[in-house]
């Protein structure tokens, strides 16, 4: 299961709604009492424009963490000691699940990236959120498997 604060879970769904008609992306950092959202940039459309042949999709499909945001966020998670909860990233005018693409991307030699670290997609058709799923490494299947995402009332929060 993943818990939200209410606020986390709002502001990755204005973040999705911010970006559409593209996919936005980002991650939630923690402490025990607080959660933080941090917004990346997505760079799929300016990869694709530069390299269409690598970057076969844009970024209303696709998307692509900017890397000074990456080592921004890491810094602050190991210098704040605020590990990384879990990625997010949305799904315009698609349902959320966890596609093969997202898969290959939280894996390394087949086992994930960030162990213990959620995915959540938010499904966004306009203006409307339409579901936000969860995706956690199960050990007995070898796979990301869908997990319940539940919300909390917001604590404190920076």
């Amino acid at each position: 299961m993943v818990t939200l604060f209410r606020k986390t879970m709002d502001e990755i769904c204005e973040h999705a709604k911010a970006d559409y008609p593209d996919e936005c992306c980002g991650m939630i950092l923690h402490t025990d009492a607080q959660e933080f959202v941090r917004p990346c940039r997505n760079i799929q459309n300016q990869m694709h424009k530069n390299d269409p042949d690598t970057y076969t999709r844009d970024a209303r499909t696709a998307y692509l963490m900017h890397p000074d945001d990456l080592i921004t966020i890491h810094k602050e998670a190991e210098t704040q000691n605020r590990p990384i909860k879990a990625f997010y990233h949305s799904h315009p005018n698609h349902e959320a699940y966890f596609s093969e693409k997202d898969k290959a991307d939280a894996l390394v030699w087949d086992e994930p990236a960030y162990p213990g670290v959620a995915y959540i997609v938010i499904s966004i058709y306009e203006d409307t959120i339409r579901l936000v799923k969860a995706f956690a490494w199960n050990e007995d299947t070898s796979d990301f498997i869908e997990v319940p995402v539940q919300t909390k009332p917001s604590g404190a929060r920076k």
